[in-house]
């Protein structure tokens, strides 16, 4: 302890004339006249002297946009599971009672998992790290603060894992991206329930897809199409003739079809194009997690060639699983083994 107090009375005489102080512990140093930004020996802290705080778009209209992506993804949602209830249920009870109830519990368990995983992610604090004590000598220990940064915006200090998002107003540990549809930054406390969603929502909408054009097969009339060999000429009239017997006969059939045929329809169309969309993201996620990365961590070292920490230890550590599969099976493998000497 007397060391550490000769050391600040040390810094505190000596560079007084310097004026350049750490925000972290409040102690002077000593630095070149150019140096812009400097770490802190004594509580790690780093300084940027060049640091300005950027004003943009207001915050509340950022979350009033956010409000409105997550109301129309919950109407899309809900439009989706009543209207395929109300589309698909006669059709799938009048082919056979055993394929109803067993859609009615598909149906049940896939809206159930959709919907709750989205509200958590949508309505869960991404995450905030932890207050720790800064700006004098006696509260700040040695290396407290390591590679800590001030946050302009929230007036306070900034772990390396944390980003600020000025649409949430407040500083996100491990923030991956803020995602306007769920209103809400993906980040360490709430990642797990995005990836979640994902996977229920590509689930939830490929199965959508599927009944729809099943049953929309059994209700559609049958396209009044020639044949083949009424076709005369060349290839391509041949091909540009029964293209167009398609489309007449397509908006034909469309004219006489029912209501429910034209949900069956929209189903079908919205629910593929959503899959197809979540699916690239759902992709783009498990990859950033096998990297061991995030969204952002991969914008800011686009350079980095450093592929070490990339492996499947990263997904089961992302599952709240500390160890590998392969740990499991030996530890089997050797227990089998005690037992059989």
């Amino acid at each position: 302890m007397d060391d550490m107090v000769k050391e600040q009375h040390h810094i505190t005489t000596i560079l007084e004339d310097q004026g350049i102080i750490c925000w972290g512990c409040g102690l002077r140093l000593i630095l070149p006249c150019y140096t812009h930004i400097f770490k802190c020996g004594w509580c790690g802290a780093v300084t940027n002297k060049n640091a300005r705080k950027h004003e943009h778009e207001s915050f509340r209209w950022r979350r009033l946009r956010d409000r409105c992506f997550v109301s129309t993804l919950i109407l899309f949602m809900l439009f989706v599971i009543c209207g395929g209830v109300w589309a698909v249920y006669p059709v799938v009870f009048s082919m056979s009672y055993f394929c109803g109830v067993s859609h009615s519990i598909l149906t049940l368990v896939l809206s159930t998992s959709t919907i709750s995983t989205f509200s958590i992610a949508a309505f869960r604090c991404a995450g905030t790290p932890s207050n720790k004590p800064w700006g004098s000598y006696p509260a700040v220990g040695k290396d407290d603060l390591e590679n800590y940064t001030f946050c302009l915006y929230c007036s306070k200090p900034k772990a390396p894992q944390t980003h600020h998002c000025r649409s949430c107003g407040m500083c996100i540990l491990d923030m991956d991206h803020h995602c306007p549809f769920i209103g809400n930054c993906v980040g360490a406390a709430n990642h797990r329930y995005f990836i979640a969603f994902l996977f229920s929502a590509v689930i939830s909408t490929m199965y959508v897809s599927i009944m729809s054009a099943y049953v929309g097969y059994h209700l559609w009339p049958p396209l009044p199409l020639r044949t083949l060999h009424s076709f005369k000429g060349s290839s391509t009239d041949v091909a540009m003739r029964m293209l167009k017997e398609i489309v007449i006969a397509f908006f034909d059939s469309a004219i006489v079809l029912s209501a429910r045929g034209l949900v069956l329809v929209y189903l079908f169309i919205a629910s593929l194009s959503v899959e197809i969309g979540l699916s690239v993201l759902l992709w783009q996620q498990l990859c950033f997690i096998y990297g061991g990365k995030t969204y952002l961590s991969q914008l800011s070292s686009r350079g980095d060639t450093d592929v070490g920490r990339k492996g499947c230890q990263n997904l089961f550590r992302f599952l709240g699983y500390p160890y590998p599969a392969s740990r499991h099976f030996q530890f089997l493998f050797n227990t089998k083994k005690i037992h059989s000497k």
